[in-house]
């Protein structure tokens, strides 16, 4: 697996400039959002395809978010 498929809080500090207490916040409203359409979802880690299609709009064709599907 690509390590750049999941993104941390630090990740997200560095491309956003947001405070880290934001990022972590941010982190866990995008893995709710993931685990509402049932994906399993790492804690303190994001999807980067998913955070770039919420953050930008960037949507690829039917994505699968790096996920497992359970």
């Amino acid at each position: 697996m690509d390590m750049n498929t999941f993104m941390d809080a630090h990740d997200i500090i560095e491309i956003t400039g947001m405070s880290e207490a934001y990022a972590y916040k941010l982190i866990k409203q995008l893995n709710k959002e993931l685990e509402e359409k049932g994906f399993i979802t790492i804690r303190g880690r994001v999807s980067r395809q998913y955070f770039e299609e919420r953050i930008y709009g960037v949507r690829k064709e039917e994505q699968n978010y790096a996920s497992i599907q359970g």
